[in-house]
């Protein structure tokens, strides 16, 4: 078991990725601590699957825009699970059909705070937790394709992914020292509910599967094996990167 005894954060683990990647920690041995911000009925499901398998979960309904949100579950965890060894920036949100020009500052301010400063609010909070323990750890952030491509009429979306990417880049130098490896997967097209739209049109995902060099979408659990090898100590060597899982999408891209 790749992550037997150790303790694990995942935020926004109420399906899709995060789900994926609980149930997966908990297979390698990993105790959990999860969080949503309004899927209660999700979470339950995802805790159930991480005790099928013999492992404690614990559920926090949080938001990972707001300091203070995040300060309390971290507190939480430490009282209810103990002391943190992995934590996995999962919660994400998707928007699209909003034109610059048509920019709503609310929907603007609200997509920066759960992707951008979300993994910033609990990074800071996970790295008081290991420097306590004198280094060490892992924080994996689920990015997105949009790190690197255009995002039309999404372009918060984009902005915040980017923005991720060169957090990483930061923060691994900033924790190098403390041996805390801090890396990205970035997925591509995945069949979650963020991305349900895609799959309820066939001429949208006929469009879509043919800008993946392998022509179709990836799953949950694709992601969540990534992000297990980044966590891992198998990537103990590995930081600063992000690794993209898109089926080729980013390498078609030019000339799609």
């Amino acid at each position: 078991m790749k992550l037997q005894g150790k303790r694990v954060l995942i935020t926004g683990a109420d399906s899709g990725i995060g789900q994926a990647t609980a149930e997966l920690f908990a297979r390698e041995g990993a105790d959990v601590a999860i969080t949503y911000n309004t899927d209660e009925a999700g979470a339950r499901e995802t805790a159930r699957r991480v005790e099928a398998h013999g492992r404690t979960c614990l559920v926090i309904q949080n938001d990972v825009g707001d300091a203070a949100s995040v300060a309390a579950t971290f507190e939480r965890v430490a009282y209810d699970l103990g002391v943190l060894d992995i934590l996995v920036n999962n919660a994400g949100q998707a928007m699209s059909g909003m034109p610059v020009a048509d920019m709503e500052e609310a929907k603007l301010e609200q997509i920066l705070r759960v992707n951008l400063f979300g993994p910033v609010f609990c990074a800071k909070a996970f790295i008081a937790v290991r420097r306590a323990q004198g280094g060490r750890g892992k924080i994996v952030n689920v990015s997105s394709v949009a790190q690197h491509l255009p995002t039309p009429e999404s372009a918060p979306y984009g902005m915040s992914k980017a923005a991720i990417g060169s957090f990483c880049r930061s923060l691994s130098r900033e924790l190098a020292e403390d041996k805390i490896n801090v890396n990205n997967v970035a997925p591509g097209l995945i069949e979650t509910p963020m991305t349900s739209d895609r799959f309820e049109d066939p001429a949208v995902l006929e469009k879509s599967l043919a800008k993946i060099p392998w022509h179709r979408a990836g799953q949950p659990d694709e992601i969540a094996k990534a992000i297990l090898y980044l966590a891992s100590d198998d990537s103990d060597y590995v930081t600063g990167h992000t690794l993209v899982v898109d089926g080729g999408l980013t390498m078609q891209w030019g000339g799609a």
